[in-house]
């Protein structure tokens, strides 16, 4: 496979400022590939908005009568669309439903996340809140492989975001987001040029130059 034939689905729910910052880099040749395809579990959801602005096959998936999973039928579905769209790797993108089988089983080891705290610090919903709790003085991002549980699969990359005394949830999370518009994209391209070896829970990067 060649570079210029490498292909993206991203799952999205809501704004998709990740999916941005994804399209961006393939459109300036920052990732070496293509969008092929937008799926989302919202119907109104950014996401999808974004991708039709960049003339990129958008598509809802849904309804679900469960707010943490997709029944078994939706999951095929969007299984069968990222298989039909070619994609070489899945990209979520503040995807809020935990993935099940079949994805999981068609995409192993071609399915990466990005996850705004320093994990294993902090899995989960509204991670910056929990870091302001806690009271640490430096959170930020990671970008990692998907695996059966939540945020839990081996780390690929990670960017701190230093904690400030004024801080607030949202000053937080808006920093946390600019420290992911730069790792998620970076991560992608490193995938894309066959520069990342999982070795268990360790992920190491090749220097092919």
């Amino acid at each position: 496979m060649s570079s210029r034939d490498f292909r993206i689905g991203v799952l999205g729910s809501g704004n998709g400022s990740n999916c941005e910052a994804i399209l961006e880099a393939c459109a300036t040749g920052r990732i070496p590939g293509r969008v092929a395809l937008v799926l989302s579990d919202v119907a109104d959801a950014g996401i999808l908005e974004r991708a039709r602005k960049h003339r990129v096959e958008a598509q809802f998936i849904g309804p679900s009568q469960f707010k943490t999973k997709l029944e078994q039928e939706l999951e095929d579905r969007a299984a069968r669309l990222l298989r039909d769209a070619g994609a070489d790797l899945v990209a979520l993108a503040g995807y809020l439903r935990v993935l099940k089988p079949p994805i999981l089983r068609t995409f192993t080891g071609r399915i990466i996340n990005v996850h705004p705290s320093l994990l294993p610090a902090f899995p989960g919903l509204r991670a910056w809140e929990q870091a302001l709790n806690h009271g640490v003085k430096v959170t930020g991002c990671t970008v990692h492989f998907v695996d059966e549980g939540v945020d839990s699969g081996p780390i690929i990359l990670q960017q701190p975001v230093p904690v400030l005394p004024n801080d607030t949830p949202t000053s937080l999370h808006q920093r946390i987001q600019l420290a992911e518009h730069n790792v998620y994209p970076e991560a992608i391209r490193l995938f894309a040029e066959g520069k990342l070896k999982p070795d268990g829970r360790v992920v190491r990067v090749l220097d092919l130059d």
